[in-house]
């Protein structure tokens, strides 16, 4: 008799019945295993939390009392023959791959990765297995990000502009991870660099982990905006044409993400400038990831699953789509609010 499926998937989350344990569940469950702090994958009404050290403090911050375990990446927890290690996916700053293995069936569960090194995230690092689940966020051919030092030129080249023509520069970026990439892009001789408060908020977080990041000045009631034409000023998404973002007159709004790659993204969202950068891997390093994963078996989360299945079964991969309620970048600008 065929023995029983380490992972298996059910309408409360990728479950371990061996160790009982889910990951990144989105139903309350006694023990969750959670990736890394975003609201779609760290979810409240868990009994019993595991995350790395370096995404507790954004967990903590939103989920407020929670019964937290934290693990340092590459240490190995055995629960009933289960080995449980987290190793880094380099979506954001402590966010983890989850390796579960028990006598020679190896599992990896990545959350939301990204292949690059953006200089802040603990870089991505392949892990072998013999089952890998993958997103597909950005999971077709025209999505392929350019390098972070060209976005870096672009952002920066387009700021010097606006500053010399006397309007003050605003991208809308998500307030954990995004928005600490760009700040740690930004060419601060250029000018002040100011945030919306709850972009500070996770940049004080970060910062007391010893995360390098320019010094910025958080909009209050107290700051005057018009007193800094020229500069920069990073807000959540859904900041951009409010009343807020009318205070500091005369600006160019711009916004960060991939799916700026697509063509009326930008013009639907009237916006004066596009950055295509993500968080997520692009279809280079989800196939790449894939590769170097060694696994036969891929198993398609949230994004262009349909499509991008088709294409793993073409060259040859086991290839299945797995429902799940992850949202990926399409989730964030709501998100980002809230933390």
């Amino acid at each position: 008799m065929a023995s029983a499926p380490l992972i298996t998937f059910t309408d409360r989350g990728i479950y371990c019945p061996r160790a009982d344990v889910y990951v990144d569940p989105w139903k309350p469950v006694a023990r969750a295993l959670i990736t890394h702090g975003h609201a779609d994958h760290a979810r409240a009404g868990h009994g019993h939390y595991m995350c790395t050290a370096s995404a507790a403090p954004i967990m903590l911050h939103r989920l407020g009392e929670i019964t937290l375990q934290t693990v340092q990446y590459g240490d190995v927890i055995c629960i009933n023959g289960v080995d449980i290690s987290f190793h880094p996916a380099g979506h954001v700053v402590g966010s983890a791959q989850i390796r579960l293995a028990h006598k020679g069936e190896v599992w990896v569960i990545s959350g939301d990765y990204k292949i690059e090194n953006d200089g802040i995230s603990e870089p991505f690092e392949p892990i072998r297995c013999t089952h890998f689940i993958t997103e597909c966020t950005f999971g077709l051919p025209i999505f392929k990000w350019q390098p972070q030092a060209v976005i870096a030129a672009e952002i920066n080249t387009w700021w010097a502009r606006n500053q010399a023509a006397g309007k003050t520069s605003m991208i809308g970026a998500y307030s954990l991870g995004k928005a600490q990439r760009i700040l740690s892009m930004l060419d601060v001789s250029i000018g002040r660099v100011l945030t919306h408060g709850a972009i500070e908020v996770s940049n004080g977080i970060l910062r007391k982990q010893s995360v390098t990041l320019p010094d910025t000045i958080q909009v209050t009631p107290d700051v005057d905006p018009k007193a800094y034409a020229g500069a920069m000023v990073l807000a959540p998404p859904a900041a951009l044409g409010s009343k807020w973002a009318r205070s500091f007159g005369a600006s160019s709004s711009g916004f960060a993400s991939g799916w700026m790659r697509l063509r009326g993204v930008r013009r639907r969202r009237a916006l004066d400038q596009g950055f295509v950068i993500s968080d997520h891997a692009d279809w280079n390093g989800l196939c790449d990831a894939i590769k170097l994963t060694g696994a036969e078996n891929i198993y398609v989360t949230h994004g262009y699953t349909d499509i991008f299945a088709r294409h793993l079964r073409g060259i040859g991969y086991n290839a299945a789509i797995v429902e799940t309620d992850f949202q990926g970048e399409a989730a964030q600008s709501e998100e980002s609010e809230a933390i």
